[in-house]
């Protein structure tokens, strides 16, 4: 379970990951040992998965988002996880969601241009059979983080 201080040491951790532990738990009122074993314990309890570096899209020339809609009329495990294989070799998918409605699977795509999402596209359909594929390209970014949202995260009962 996570409580107060857990969730104030996550918030600060999701901003930046490279805050030294000493000044995390003054933050939070923590000494370093303390603070160090509860970053830990959320590392062993897979709350936190990994801590990564988010970077600049333009800087690495991966500048063009494109969430792709892909309906298919296979629908079986078998097709499922062939399909899931075929897009882990694909470093340019880097969100993919079964979804429920009219689309079956949704795709977040980056790549430097268009030229490139066409290449990308031309192996997608080359490795698997797809019924339909949708793109969208994103005119302008307006939001977005990496941080999820703390506020529901259940807080487990103070001790008195």
């Amino acid at each position: 379970m996570v409580d107060r201080l857990d969730r104030k040491i996550l918030s600060i951790l999701q901003e930046d990951a490279t805050i030294p532990v000493a000044e995390i738990g003054r933050r939070v009122g923590l000494s370093t040992t303390p603070c160090w074993r509860r970053i830990q314990k959320l590392e062993e309890d897979g709350v936190i998965q990994r801590r990564v570096a988010v970077l600049d899209p333009k800087r690495v020339n991966a500048k063009v988002t494109v969430f792709v809609s892909i309906t298919t009329n296979q629908h079986s495990e078998e097709w499922l996880r062939r399909f899931a294989e075929v897009i882990r070799d694909f470093p340019e998918v880097v969100e993919f969601y079964r979804m429920s409605g009219q689309v079956d699977y949704l795709l977040r795509v980056v790549v430097p241009d268009i030229e490139a999402y066409d290449a990308f596209y031309k192996r997608l359909i080359g490795k698997i059979d797809i019924a339909d594929v949708s793109s969208s390209f994103a005119m302008e970014q307006i939001k977005y983080t990496t941080a999820l949202p703390l506020q529901y995260v259940q807080i487990e009962k103070e001790k008195s």
